[in-house]
């Protein structure tokens, strides 16, 4: 049997950013672990996705995915009170505003979550295969 690598990868432009976006694509997220760590300026989430960076891959990894020097979080169309519901997520965006960025988390159900950065500093780190 092939031995199975776990990978992490740290974006800190909007290049890299698109990489990890296309990796999540179409991952459910459960409201519950999304968390928002205000006095660490972190925001993070588990994410179960497809290892969409192998070919033909139906592979479920568990991932994390941290964002650092997090100013300021907002949602909308996210009911936080149903924290056992799953979104999906369809994209990672990122838009310039004045001196800070803005990165757009788009789920499901016009679900959306706008984070405030400096700069860009995220990390999609894989904790494990489900499926193995």
């Amino acid at each position: 049997m092939a031995k199975k690598y776990l990978k992490k990868i740290i974006a800190q432009s909007a290049q890299d950013l698109k990489v990890i976006s296309a990796c999540c694509e179409g991952g459910k997220i459960k409201i519950d672990d999304i968390k928002y760590l205000p006095k660490n300026k972190i925001f993070l989430f588990l994410i179960e996705r497809i290892a969409r960076e192998k070919e033909n891959s139906e592979e479920i990894v568990k991932s994390v995915v941290k964002f650092e020097y997090i100013e300021r979080s907002k949602s909308k169309n996210i009911d936080h009170a149903n924290t056992d519901s799953f979104m999906e997520l369809f994209a990672i965006n990122l838009f310039k505003n004045n001196e800070n960025y803005e990165i757009t988390l788009l789920f499901s159900d016009n679900g959306i979550i706008t984070l405030t950065a400096e700069i860009i500093e995220v990390v999609l780190e894989d904790q494990n295969i489900k499926n193995d």
